[in-house]
């Protein structure tokens, strides 16, 4: 009589089972991160009517943002913490004075009215991306801070509290007109 070892066998059938298991919760509680961009809502057609139209030259802010990231205003050097208050002076600068609720210095190089400056925004071929989203949102804080400080002077309230009609009168009065021309 032959006295072999018995070997103790696992049974594999329920691993299978508890990797699927497993996996399942993994998906179901894992939390995966999406992509976000630049939050713009494209202009219709022709947002101001005559699309031919020539705008004066003083009305249009020129940023550009050269391949060594160097933010640049009429071609002159700034840092990007000056961005903000330079578009903001120059869209609230009221030039011809038809503007009743801007509070600009009136200054000839700059817009006549916020509804008619216009930022142009420039990139080189080697600019980062980094670089591109921090001069969106230093204009996009001088839009905001524009529309804020109407609506509290206009409806005496923040802008998350305006209706539908008071939000639209808001963005009237400092439309946000950004041309993003093609690199050069």
């Amino acid at each position: 009589m032959r006295h072999s070892k018995l070997v103790p066998e696992v049974n594999a059938g329920s691993m299978a089972d508890i990797a699927f298991l497993l996996l399942i919760f993994f998906l179901v509680t894992a939390t995966i991160s999406s992509d976000e961009g630049i939050n713009r809502i494209l202009p219709k057609d022709c947002p101001t009517g005559d699309c031919n139209a020539t705008i004066a030259e003083h009305n249009i802010l020129r940023i550009i943002i050269n391949n060594n990231d160097e933010v640049m205003i009429e071609d002159e050097i700034i840092s990007i913490n000056e961005l903000k208050d330079i578009t903001k002076n120059f869209i609230d600068n009221n030039g011809k004075n038809t503007c009743d609720y801007c509070n600009g210095l009136k200054a000839s190089d700059a817009s006549d009215n916020p509804k008619q400056a216009v930022v142009s925004l420039q990139n080189g071929k080697n600019t980062t991306y980094k670089q591109f989203v921090a001069v969106q949102n230093e204009l996009t804080k001088a839009y905001y801070e524009l529309r804020n400080n109407y609506s509290l002077k206009v409806f005496n309230k923040l802008p998350e509290k305006l209706s539908k009609e008071e939000l639209m009168q808001v963005k009237e009065a400092y439309p946000f007109i950004l041309s993003e021309a093609e690199t050069k």
